[in-house]
């Protein structure tokens, strides 16, 4: 028994290592990948509790983000379909913006401690760490911080059955919300390093 276990939990701990953290991956299970050569683009979305505010209403970041899918794609052989053809699949991806909270570490500047004294010749010495050392305990704090977080979905859709056979997450802080195109654009190479179909 424990010779069948043990390569069954080293063939689950490698299939969790290869995977990006935080990306989130589902398939609909015996779609055969290899058939979806090209695609067309769906309806994309950006929803937020703000999602009225034209900084996240973009072309331009539309226009970066499909264009850093495409190119992931294209090395996988999976190519735009042409206008007049019909695509194998269906492309779209999903924007969510919203507040999120965590706690931080707030170290304090480092400085001269001094913890504890020593008696010495009937005197007291307090002991100096210096510059070199000063124990976290004597200067860390902890904050709660309010965070913009962002979420990007991208689905395939099979384009003969309209059946979604491929979805992929991730979940990640927005460090500059006047730089969606680029995060998102970093965020959708994560998603797809997670694609059935390898690199060409």
């Amino acid at each position: 028994m424990k010779t069948f276990l043990l390569p069954l939990l080293f063939a689950l701990m490698v299939l969790v290592a290869g995977c990006s953290p935080g990306v989130t991956v589902q398939q609909k299970p015996g779609t055969d990948f290899s058939q979806y050569k090209t695609y067309d683009w769906a309806k994309t979305d950006v929803k937020s509790a703000d999602s009225q505010n034209p900084i996240y209403q973009s072309s331009l970041n539309d226009a970066q983000i499909q264009q850093a899918i495409s190119a992931e794609l294209a090395k996988r052989g999976i190519r735009q379909a042409a206008s007049s053809a019909n695509p194998d699949f269906y492309l779209t991806y999903h924007l969510y913006i919203d507040e999120a909270e965590r706690t931080v570490a707030t170290p304090q500047p480092v400085g001269y401690a001094y913890p504890y004294a020593v008696s010495y010749r009937g005197g007291y010495l307090p002991i100096n760490y210096g510059y070199w050392y000063s124990s976290p305990r004597y200067r860390t704090s902890y904050r709660t911080q309010t965070y913009q977080q962002g979420t990007m979905i991208l689905d395939f859709i099979d384009a003969r059955t309209n059946n979604l056979v491929w979805r992929g997450s991730l979940v990640d802080a927005v460090n500059d919300p006047a730089r969606l195109g680029s995060e998102f654009s970093r965020a959708a190479k994560e998603i797809l390093d997670e694609f059935p179909v390898q690199k060409m």
